[in-house]
């Protein structure tokens, strides 16, 4: 199906290319990724709740909490609680990333899931598998139980969350385009890349990637987006909501293309949100410097 939004922006960048993008995505899951997807720890999932907000959220589990079922069924045991709790006890578009930070490999998948019990089953739309650029390598250092942690919500960052994001070397973005879908991706890059405008906007600089322009194509038909920031060492998660924009003037910014900017509608703060401690290793080789260091 052909996205007006990515090609809209690939025009605008000038990289028009016949059929690339998200309409030549394949829906079938190779071999090579079921084998990927069932040493994993840690997918990243996105969608747009009842309300039209759109909220990224991490799901984790032991080697095999996510099956290739056969090659158009992924089986997730986990459902996701805390911003997105319940969404999924009917079909519902879902964007999923799954990232392996001590190898630096990604597969991105798109489609529709719906909840089973304590599973999730996402039937897959689209496969497909994403360069290593700007990904900071980790290796997991603890696994704890997993516990139950009340939310701290709020329509505004707080001067601990504000720092947080400051220090911040990666995050996940989720959009979603009406009739189109949902989609996950991060950005990453040196400490001080995501600029703290105030306690309600967000900007960071968008570089060079793979051309598909999947996150800014769903920006451009609706602005809805939801970042996830991850405290490695904790695993607390920080859940944002609102809209965002994107600028085509870099701001002179070393390695951008384009500045997004991010208006903040709803906080939510999960402490121990995940069980997994990340130790850091050592950031991309393509990261580029941070405008003033």
């Amino acid at each position: 199906m052909r996205h007006e939004g990515e090609i809209a922006v690939q025009r605008r960048a000038g990289v028009r290319l016949a059929e690339h993008g998200s309409a030549r995505v394949r829906a079938e899951i190779p071999q090579v990724a079921a084998r990927f997807l069932e040493s994993q720890r840690m997918v990243v999932i996105g969608a747009e709740d009842r309300e039209g907000r759109v909220w990224a959220a991490p799901l984790t589990g032991r080697p095999g909490f996510l099956a290739a079922a056969d090659d158009r069924t992924i089986l997730v045991d986990a459902v996701p609680g805390a911003p997105l709790a319940g969404l999924f006890d009917d079909e519902h578009d879902i964007g999923m990333l799954v990232i392996e930070p001590w190898t630096r490999r990604r597969m991105r998948v798109n489609g529709r899931a719906r909840r089973d019990g304590g599973h999730l089953v996402v039937h897959t739309e689209q496969v497909f598998s994403n360069c290593p650029k700007y990904l900071q390598r980790r290796t997991i250092a603890g696994d704890l139980e997993p516990g139950e942690r009340a939310p701290r919500c709020g329509d505004r960052l707080s001067a601990a969350q504000r720092d947080w994001i400051r220090k911040a070397d990666t995050f996940f973005v989720a959009t979603h385009a009406p009739g189109l879908g949902s989609d996950v991706s991060h950005r990453g890059g040196n400490p001080g890349f995501v600029e703290v405008v105030d306690d309600r906007r967000l900007g960071w600089p968008d570089y060079s990637g793979n051309l598909m322009y999947m996150t800014l194509g769903n920006l451009e038909v609706n602005p809805a987006a939801g970042l996830l920031f991850l405290d490695w060492s904790t695993g607390d998660a920080l859940h944002l909501t609102g809209k965002a924009r994107v600028d085509w003037d870099p701001r002179g910014v070393p390695g951008a293309q384009r500045f997004v900017e991010f208006d903040i509608e709803r906080v939510v703060q999960i402490d121990g949100a995940i069980p997994l401690r990340w130790e850091f290793q050592e950031y991309s080789r393509f990261n580029p410097p941070v405008k003033g260091a």
